[in-house]
C-alpha cells in the first residue's frame, strides 16, 4: 500500500496550519497596534499563536514518526 499520498496530504495540512497561524498572528498584531490594544491583550494573542505553532510541531512530529515506521 502506498502511503505517499496520505503523507503528502498531512504535509499540506501542516503547512496550512503554520501559514494560517502566521498570517492570523500578523493580522491581529497589526489590528491591535492600530486600535491601541494593551500589551496584555497582545500577549494573549502571542500565546495563542504559540499554541498554534506548537500544534503544528506536534503534527509534524507525528508525520515524521509515521514516515519512520513505514520505512521498516
Amino acid at each position: 500500500m502506498n502511503e505517499e499520498p496520505e503523507q503528502a496530504r498531512r504535509g499540506r495540512t501542516i503547512a496550512l496550519v503554520i501559514a494560517g497561524t502566521s498570517l492570523t498572528w500578523i493580522l491581529v498584531l497589526a489590528i491591535g497596534d492600530t486600535m491601541g490594544w494593551s500589551q496584555r491583550t497582545l500577549a494573549l494573542f502571542d500565546m495563542i499563536a504559540l499554541a498554534g505553532f506548537a500544534f503544528a510541531l506536534w503534527l509534524l512530529f507525528g508525520l515524521w514518526r509515521s514516515s519512520r515506521t513505514n520505512k521498516d
